[in-house]
């Protein structure tokens, strides 16, 4: 697998997958997407766009011979209160022989690493919004400079590039390579806008203080609006000379060209969902939980990353069980409640509220930091709802844990259920 995208994972996701998407070859190109090209060691779970589902990641720490992981690396990541059954994943971590944690918070899972690299401040770093832009209801691009030195310390960046390059043995400027590798597949594709042309002079035209700048500056020139597509000027200069951002103009329709299906149309039933049709059937004939709990999310929350920030823990921002009225007078319920699943108990406040239908609960995503080294998410810890999720019951076609949907059972406080 390549280095570059195994050290780019982020495993504070729901669900979040133990190795992360493949990048793109280069900007305005996109893989198709592919599933089951090779499967897990230890429990033959298919990987999907070259990420395996964290529900086997335990597996692959705890269980001996060829290929077992004996090196984490996690970056901005908390798998031990994101992932189901955090609890085994918390043992697993304790027995690497070496992890490494790009974070600035000793947290529930950075605890476990011998070495913790804190990137520097968000005011220290250059910043294009990838991910968000891609929500965008107009084609926009903006990029913001660092407002503040770094004072000689090493960028998130750099720091990616330095561990990219001790893991794959390689030597020398992983930003360089990059850019050589990308600039060597565009001069050599028809029709790209700089088909046939020399890559050290195009090299030496990149603008950027920095590596990660210069391979902005490529990917923008290279992109559909860039100068070196022939459809535009954008570039890293036009962006620093405009500091508010550009406006495109309108979206347009792309679908002819990002569609990469072997039919050339919108396959919305593939075979790994048609295999999997009897199963469901099969579970829609079973007598259904009485209850089930599923997860949320806070706006002031994002994850586990924010539970140490004063200002914004309380208010809505609090661990409590969301649950029907009418299911709390049936059950007996005030104050506090034992939730169980197959998998774990947790104790914790009821909330009350006719948002949510009757049967179902439900716990917030990214809590349990009691005994935390982080003041103030200890001092609010709330219970980490994945020690009641089952990292062995999967979602067959991705071999992703099942977050919603979990069967439980509830109870007030003092009250003994056999099982």
């Amino acid at each position: 697998m390549d280095v570059l995208n195994v050290l780019t994972g982020n495993l504070d996701r729901p669900g979040g997958a133990m190795f992360p998407k493949p990048a793109t070859e280069f900007a305005g190109r996109r893989r198709p997407y592919v599933v089951g090209r090779w499967k897990s060691r230890v429990r033959g779970l298919p990987e999907a766009n070259g990420e395996l589902p964290v529900a086997t990641l335990a597996d692959e720490i705890e269980t001996p011979g060829e290929g077992q992981v004996r090196f984490l690396l996690t970056i901005a990541g908390n798998p031990v209160l994101s992932a189901p059954h955090g609890a085994r994943l918390d043992t697993a971590f304790a027995g690497l022989d070496f992890m490494v944690s790009v974070d600035p918070y000793l947290n529930e899972t950075t605890r476990h690493a011998n070495v913790i690299l804190p990137p520097p401040r968000v005011l220290q770093s250059g910043h294009y919004d990838f991910a968000l832009l891609g929500f965008a209801v107009r084609n926009y691009a903006r990029y913001s400079p660092p407002l503040l030195p770094l004072d000689e310390r090493p960028s998130e960046a750099q720091i990616l590039a330095r561990l990219a390059m001790i893991a794959s043995g390689l030597e020398g400027d992983l930003d360089a390579f990059v850019i050589d590798d990308m600039l060597g597949k565009a001069t050599q594709t028809p029709g790209s806008g700089i088909e046939g042309r020399d890559v050290a002079e195009l090299r030496d035209l990149l603008d950027g203080e920095t590596g990660s700048e210069r391979r902005l500056d490529l990917m923008l020139r290279l992109g559909p609006y860039g100068e070196w597509a022939g459809k535009g000027d954008l570039s890293l200069r036009k962006l620093l000379d405009n500091p508010h951002g550009l406006d495109l103009g309108a979206l347009e329709p792309r679908l002819d060209e990002v569609l990469k299906t072997a039919s050339g149309l919108v396959e919305l039933a593939p075979p790994q969902l048609m295999e999997d049709v009897e199963r469901l059937r099969g579970k829609l004939e079973e007598e259904p939980p009485e209850i089930v709990l599923i997860g949320r999310r806070h706006l002031r929350s994002n994850n586990s990353w924010m539970h140490n920030v004063g200002p914004l823990v309380g208010g809505s921002n609090t661990c409590t069980l969301q649950i029907h009225p009418s299911d709390a007078d049936r059950l007996g319920l005030a104050g506090e409640a034992v939730v169980r699943s197959a998998k774990g108990q947790v104790t914790v406040p009821v909330e009350q509220t006719d948002t949510i239908m009757p049967g179902v609960v439900s716990l917030p995503h990214g809590w349990g930091h009691a005994g935390s080294a982080q003041n103030v998410a200890a001092e609010h810890p709330g219970v980490n709802v994945n020690t009641l999720t089952d990292e062995t019951t999967i979602d067959v076609p991705s071999g992703n844990a099942v977050f919603n949907g979990v069967p439980v059972t509830i109870s007030p406080t003092g009250v003994i259920i056999a099982h």
